[in-house]
């Protein structure tokens, strides 16, 4: 082996040192694994047709290039008006499946913080995950996202206030719907019949967009009996929700891969569901206001986790 196959394999091993840091920003950024990691392999791309002896910090360079790369994949999603993937339903009752790892990287990352993301501008999304998530500073994010650093303040300030939502209910009331619906979802998960009875109120009413529902079933249920049973029946979606802000109250998302197919709009009486809404259609959900329920998540561990 040569000396320029030498740095070559030096470089190479550098980067793969960085790898699992530029997935973990990349896949917040995008929302989607494949995206992610075509945007970290154009960053080693960049990075090995770069004089690298010029680069006095690599991390920082790395970070910068591939939070560039997919600044410009957001921005062309924007232009060409993109839906996020999985917002439309497969067929209707059918189990939502994939890879296993993306499934498991949007239980660690957070669905509904996945699905706030979604909604955020290209610039704003940058700057809240560079900032809130990683720690980067806002005069090395400024050059990224081509503003000054303390217009780049403003933009992490407005994604984050996105982020968080607002709630016309007091802090002990938010808690204490959130335990019920959190129950109520884990009754779910676990097709515990019993478990959902206790949860749902007697008269409970659950209502649903056709097309969330397989042939033949009612839009409107009554009865906590009919309700359980049928949550029962289809519960194989659980897996994938999580509970979020929903419209100011606690909800429920149902996000595979982090990308919103349904929203569970519930409402809480005492320490029961009382009712609920499965939304599934795109302009629908769309028009839900969302956010993740108990504020911006904690940073990445030390800023270089992985995924």
């Amino acid at each position: 082996m040569d000396g320029r196959e030498d740095e070559h394999a030096s470089l190479a091993d550098r980067f793969e040192a960085h790898r699992g840091h530029l997935r973990g920003v990349a896949y917040r950024m995008l929302g989607s694994l494949a995206e992610a990691d075509d945007a970290v392999q154009e960053t080693w791309l960049r990075l090995s047709r770069s004089d690298a002896g010029d680069i006095e910090n690599l991390t920082g360079w790395l970070r910068t290039v591939v939070s560039r790369i997919c600044l410009d994949l957001l921005r062309s999603a924007a232009a060409r008006h993109e839906e996020p993937a999985g917002e439309h339903l497969p067929e209707p009752g059918a189990a939502v499946a994939g890879p296993e790892e993306e499934v498991l990287l949007a239980d660690s990352v957070g669905r509904a913080l996945l699905v706030v993301l979604d909604r955020l501008g290209p610039a704003e999304r940058v700057a809240f995950v560079l900032h809130d998530l990683f720690a980067v500073p806002f005069d090395q994010i400024a050059p990224v996202v081509e503003r000054t650093p303390l217009t780049t303040k403003k933009l992490a300030s407005r994604a984050r206030h996105k982020v968080r939502g607002t709630s016309p209910l007091d802090a002990p009331t938010l808690s204490a719907h959130r335990h019920v619906v959190e129950t109520f979802l884990a009754a779910a998960r676990g097709g515990d019949l019993e478990a959902l009875l206790m949860v749902l109120a007697p008269d409970v009413v659950r209502t649903a967009d056709l097309s969330a529902l397989p042939a033949g079933r009612a839009a409107v249920i009554r009865g906590a009996r009919a309700v359980a049973d049928e949550t029962v029946l289809l519960r194989r979606n659980a897996r994938f929700a999580e509970p979020a802000l929903v419209d100011g109250a606690v909800g429920l998302v149902v996000a595979p891969h982090g990308r919103l197919l349904l929203a569970l709009v519930v409402r809480v009486e005492g320490d029961r569901v009382a009712a609920y809404e499965v939304v599934a259609d795109p302009a629908r959900l769309r028009a839900l206001d969302l956010a993740v329920l108990g504020g911006v998540p904690d940073r990445a561990e030390g800023g270089h986790a992985g995924v």
